[in-house]
């Protein structure tokens, strides 16, 4: 069942007919999840050309190529959290033989240490990828192209090495480390080292001047199974979407997931609109920031990309090689459902108590010359501005001692905001992140 609108999912229908018939697919799925779950579902094609007209499913697998590298990306954050690295730490202290002084963690999740994109050997031209031994003596032969933090460079070489870091550190494989980290504990049955066995689709190169389509083989990565080895479902990214949005504290805290979400380079200089945190693309749609990943292999193209703030989620599985942008129909499809079916937002609660020492801060305060509207809402201290924007969201406070407050969330987060009352206890001057509020607005200094 699915309490998306059955016209809403004739659209979405719709939008996947339109884009595996333009773009020659075989065998295409779209999803989209919300709520936590998969809403909804539909499949176009041929999931194999040996059983034409059977369209794949929500359980049909992919390979997923590039997903991989959130899995890896959040297993190296799960690792810094429990105080095994530091994103600052350079590769040496992890793999000593690195011949490559100075890359940090944090380059290496964001794709700027400027290393080369793919391990030496020319793989993708003699489709032989190397083993552990090889890829670390890979990376010493490999050149660092460009200079840290200078521009974006994407790198399968890079996670390649975080997952050898991941394997080091936890003390078995890669692959090992993040079935116990994450795909068990979220339930990725699913979601494996190439395919499973189960339901999955064939992959396909799609000549430009025929339509009859070419077989791809299916590669087994070795040691680059971190940046690009995983396969997956529609059923089972709906739950990595889910995780995205709302992560659980068992696998990775909230803080953690939105710290990886907070951009670190801009990949689209053009426009400004892709983006890449610490293993996530952030890509800008309109008015609205998604979070996900594409991935790419011979035969398999697959976009999943998730609206965090409204849990909204958008999933593309193709299995060709030459494919529409899975990243835009990802998108288009969540976009669908957020324009056109959004969810209600819950009923507005009122509240049942107003701290007492915070009933003289409540109502406008001036600093900068403009002013900031202090109120209490489920118990707890925000402010806005009154010209911010409907989507801007408040500062919230909240207190550390008598009088002191820290800013949780919002404009300032992390800075203090101090309250100075008189002799009777009225607050007479607030300090937010050192700048004075008073309740007239005055110049700089006129207050001396």
């Amino acid at each position: 069942m699915t309490d998306i609108a059955a016209q809403t999912q004739t659209a979405l229908t719709r939008i996947l007919t339109e884009r595996q018939t333009k773009g020659r697919v075989p065998g295409l799925v779209g999803a989209v999840a919300r709520g936590g779950k998969l809403a909804w579902s539909g499949g176009v094609g041929s999931a194999s050309l040996d059983n034409p007209g059977v369209a794949p499913t929500a359980d049909t697998q992919y390979l997923i190529a590039s997903h991989s590298k959130m899995f890896t990306a959040v297993a190296i954050m799960a690792l810094r959290d429990e105080g095994k690295l530091s994103l600052d730490d350079p590769i040496e202290k992890f793999v000593p033989e690195s011949k490559h002084a100075g890359i940090t963690v944090r380059q290496m999740l964001s794709h700027v240490s400027g290393m080369q994109r793919e391990p030496v050997g020319d793989v993708w031209d003699v489709m032989k990828f190397p083993d552990r031994a090889e890829l670390v003596a890979g990376w010493n032969e490999a050149e660092r192209i460009g200079k840290p933090h200078h521009r974006f460079h994407y790198s399968n070489l890079v996670y390649s090495l975080l997952g050898e870091i991941v394997a080091r550190l936890d003390g078995r494989s890669w692959y090992e480390s993040i079935q116990d980290r994450i795909l068990r504990p979220l339930d990725l049955r699913r979601t494996t080292v190439g395919m499973d066995g189960g339901p999955a689709a064939s992959g396909y190169y799609v000549p430009p001047f025929t339509d009859v389509p070419v077989p791809e083989p299916l590669l087994s990565l070795g040691a680059m199974d971190a940046c690009g080895g995983l396969a997956s479902t529609a059923e089972d990214l709906a739950k990595w979407m889910a995780f995205l949005a709302d992560p659980t504290d068992e696998v990775l805290s909230k803080d953690t997931l939105e710290e990886m979400c907070q951009p670190q380079i801009m990949a689209d200089l053009d426009r400004w609109q892709l983006a890449f945190g610490l293993g996530f693309m952030l890509l800008r749609v309109g008015e609205r920031v998604f979070a996900g990943h594409t991935g790419g292999m011979p035969g398999h193209i697959t976009g999943s990309f998730v609206h965090r703030a409204s849990g909204t989620a958008g999933i593309a599985l193709m299995n060709t090689t030459a494919a529409p942008s899975p990243a835009a129909l990802a998108t288009d499809l969540a976009i669908k459902v957020l324009d056109d079916d959004p969810v209600l937002p819950p009923a507005w609660t009122p509240g049942t108590t107003v701290p007492a020492e915070l009933a003289g801060v409540l109502g406008t305060w001036f600093t900068e010359g403009a002013p900031f509207v202090f109120s209490v809402r489920e118990g707890r201290l925000e402010a806005k501005s009154p010209a911010a924007a409907d989507y801007t969201a408040p500062a919230v406070f909240e207190k550390i001692s008598t009088d002191v407050y820290r800013t949780v969330s919002g404009r300032e987060t992390g800075e203090l905001l101090r309250i100075t009352r008189d002799a009777d206890g009225t607050p007479t001057k607030l300090n937010w992140a050192t700048y004075l509020c008073t309740r007239e607005p005055l110049a700089f200094g006129q207050h001396l």
